[in-house]
């Protein structure tokens, strides 16, 4: 396996970017203390919203249940009565991903479960549909339900046309995959890796306690007078703040193959890796991003190339929380990632074609280098 991985060290100040089911960050136990965690999900939304920014020709799938308005215009764009295209759309796109019929009676056409296309596909997808409804013997939409099915039935085989687009504009879907319960032919094993990120030491949730000054409270006749220079609102917000390891990788033999960018030339295979390590570099979630603003960049980057081998994270180095020294967590935190690097190539004789550090390097030749060939 062809691999580029990165091994990122990046600290977060005061921040809930990745937040449970009760709104707290997200936490992790590892080497037997409680982590501050930010999950995988997480970063590769924020990771492929940023590729798309570097560059949107290459990177337009969009995962949505608002799938059957694109499509029947596109049909109806064919020739296709746009009656008939809505109709077929709604009966195909409920065979998919199951129509929402509470949705439609508030005049939204939507599905219950994500799907996601490029424009490409949708392309390939709505001829398909139109085909089939031109096609002699298909008549108009039945309302009998086993007619209905039949119909049904006909223009399944409409979505298979998205193989046809291969993915020359959805370098998102190669890299982070696509996962088709209703028709498992589209499913994509996505050549992008992520770990979830954990924090080198040990850390805790804190509690913000904050106010909101009403600023006519003193004119309100409601609020008692000794009331009125007090705030006009009060809650909480749990918060924490943290130095993260955080792992990528590409797998360049299944980004390169038939299913996934093999349809592109060489040089625009290169232009999504670079998009995609870029943002991987720099994509921060947006999570309260004007109240606990935690724009960061990383202080730390290893970024490897193999020709040969496997995934390997370098986490190990901080099973044993690392501790504050008179530098710092991010001193210590570097230290400790270079030392476990070294163990792994002189334990495990794993072979790098490229290796590449940052600051060392800058954000421009640390890309180059890495993609340097490909």
């Amino acid at each position: 396996m062809k691999l580029i991985e990165l091994h990122i060290l990046q600290s977060y100040p005061v921040s809930c970017l990745n937040r449970d089911d009760v709104g707290a960050p997200k936490t992790a136990n590892f080497g037997g203390v409680s982590r501050a965690r930010l999950s995988s999900q997480c970063l590769k939304r924020a990771v492929r919203l940023a590729a798309a920014g570097e560059s949107p020709s290459l990177f337009k799938g969009q995962r949505t249940r608002l799938i059957i308005a694109p499509l029947q215009e596109r049909v109806a764009k064919l020739g296709v009565d746009l009656t008939l295209a809505a109709e077929a759309c709604k009966m195909l796109c409920d065979s998919l991903a199951t129509f929402d019929e509470d949705a439609e009676k508030k005049g939204v056409l939507k599905v219950k479960t994500m799907t996601m296309f490029s424009s490409l596909e949708l392309d390939e997808i709505a001829a398909s549909i139109a085909e089939i409804l031109q096609s002699p013997g298909f008549g108009p939409i039945a309302t009998d339900a086993k007619k209905r099915d039949a119909q049904t039935k006909k223009l399944k085989p409409a979505v298979q046309a998205a193989k046809k687009a291969a993915l020359k504009d959805a370098a998102d879907i190669a890299l982070f995959g696509r996962m088709m319960a209703s028709d498992h032919s589209l499913t994509l094993e996505g050549a992008a890796m992520f770990s979830h990120a954990i924090s080198t030491h040990k850390a805790t949730n804190d509690v913000d306690y904050w106010t909101a000054v009403d600023d006519r409270q003193k004119d309100d006749p409601t609020v008692a007078e000794e009331d009125r220079a007090g705030s006009g609102g009060l809650g909480t917000a749990e918060f924490t703040s943290a130095t993260y390891y955080r792992y990528v990788a590409v797998n360049l033999d299944l980004l390169a193959d038939e299913h996934h960018l093999g349809a592109l030339e060489a040089g625009q295979r290169r232009e999504v890796l670079q998009s995609f390590l870029k943002a991987a570099l720099m994509a921060v979630p947006g999570a309260r991003k004007n109240s606990m603003n935690a724009a960061t960049l990383p202080f730390t980057v290893l970024g490897l190339r193999k020709d040969k081998g496997q995934p390997v994270q370098l986490v190990n180095a901080f099973e044993e929380p690392v501790k504050a020294t008179g530098k710092g967590l991010a001193h210590a935190s570097s230290e400790a990632m270079k030392a476990e690097h070294e163990k792994l190539k002189s334990t495990w004789g794993i072979e790098t074609s490229k290796e590449l550090w940052m600051p060392e390097t800058n954000l421009n030749d640390f890309i180059e280098g890495l993609t340097d060939g490909l």
